[in-house]
C-alpha cells in the first residue's frame, strides 16, 4: 500500500509527529521570547495553532485547536523537567537523546530550579583527633598532694606569671590558626564557586551550539525533502510529455497509412 494513500492520523493529544512538534515549538518559542518568557494569551495560542495547521493539516480531521497546542506544550514541559533532572543528577554522565531537549533547554532551561545544591566543602570542619579530644576532655594532672611546706610567695608569683605568659601565647597561636583556617576555607569556597560558574557558562554555550546545529539539520532535511518532491514532479512532467509525443506520432502514422 502506498504510504501517501494511508489514512491520516486523527488530531488527538497523543498523535503528534516529530515535524509537527518542531513546528509547534518554533511557533510557540518565537512568541514566548517576544513576551519576555511570559504566558501566551488566547490570541497567541490561536496564532500557534494556525502556524501548525498551515504546514501539517492536510486533511480536515487533522486540524489542531489552540487548546490542543497548549496541552501539547504542557506535556513537553513535563517531559523536559524529567529529562533535565536526570541530566543534573548524573553530573553530566547522562546525555538526553530526546529530540526536543536542546530546543526546550534553550527556551525554558533557566526557569527550572536545580533539584539540589552542591555541598559546600570549603567550610567543612574536620573532627578532632583522639589525642586532641583527650586533651580537651581530660583534666590537667596536678600530681598527688603532699604535706610539704608551701613555697615562698615570690616563687609562686613567678610561676603564675610564667604560666600566664605561656597561656597567652597559646591562645594567640590558636586564634591565628583558626583565622588562617577560616580564610583558607573562604578562598577554597570562592574557587569552587568560580569553577561551578565557569562550568555552567560552558554548558549554556554548548547547549546553544547544539540547538543551532539541530536547527540547521532540520532546515537541511526540509530542503532535501523539497528537492526530492521537485525532482519527482519534474520526472512526472517529463513522463507525461513523452506520452503526449508518442500519441502524436501514432496519430501521424495512422493518418499517413489511411492516405
Amino acid at each position: 500500500m502506498d504510504p501517501s494513500l494511508a489514512p491520516p492520523c486523527p488530531a488527538r493529544e497523543d498523535c503528534w509527529t516529530e515535524e509537527a512538534t518542531h513546528t509547534l515549538l518554533d511557533a510557540w518559542g518565537d512568541r514566548y521570547v517576544q513576551l519576555n518568557r511570559g504566558n501566551l494569551g488566547q490570541k497567541q495560542w490561536q496564532e500557534v495553532a494556525d502556524a501548525v495547521n498551515a504546514r501539517h493539516a492536510h486533511f480536515p480531521n487533522s486540524l489542531r485547536s489552540d487548546v490542543q497546542c497548549k496541552n501539547r506544550i504542557d506535556t513537553l514541559k513535563k517531559k523536559f523537567k524529567i529529562e533535565k533532572a536526570r541530566v543534573f543528577q548524573s553530573c553530566g554522565s547522562y546525555v538526553s537523546s530526546w529530540p526536543f531537549f536542546a530546543l526546550l533547554d534553550a527556551l525554558i532551561g533557566s526557569t527550572f530550579p536545580k533539584s539540589s545544591s552542591p555541598v559546600a566543602v570549603g567550610n567543612r570542619k574536620t573532627p578532632p583527633t583522639a589525642s586532641q579530644a583527650w586533651n580537651l576532655s581530660s583534666p590537667v594532672p596536678v600530681g598527688p598532694r603532699t604535706h610539704k611546706r608551701p613555697p615562698p610567695a615570690g616563687h609562686s608569683r613567678r610561676n603564675f606569671l610564667v604560666f600566664s605568659a605561656a597561656e597567652g601565647e597559646g591562645s594567640e597561636d590558636l586564634r591565628g590558626s583558626i583565622g588562617t583556617e577560616s580564610e583558607g576555607g573562604r578562598v577554597r569556597s570562592g574557587g569552587y564557586r568560580e569553577l561551578a560558574q565557569a562550568i555552567e557558562r560552558f554548558g549554556e554555550i554548548y547547549e546553544r551550539v547544539e540547538w543551532v546545529k539541530q536547527r540547521q539539520m532540520i532546515e537541511l532535511e526540509k530542503q532535501k525533502m523539497q528537492f526530492a518532491k521537485d525532482l519527482e514532479c519534474h520526472r512526472m512532467q517529463l513522463l507525461l510529455e513523452t506520452q503526449v509525443q508518442l500519441q502524436k506520432m501514432k496519430r501521424a502514422r495512422r493518418s499517413e497509412s489511411y492516405s
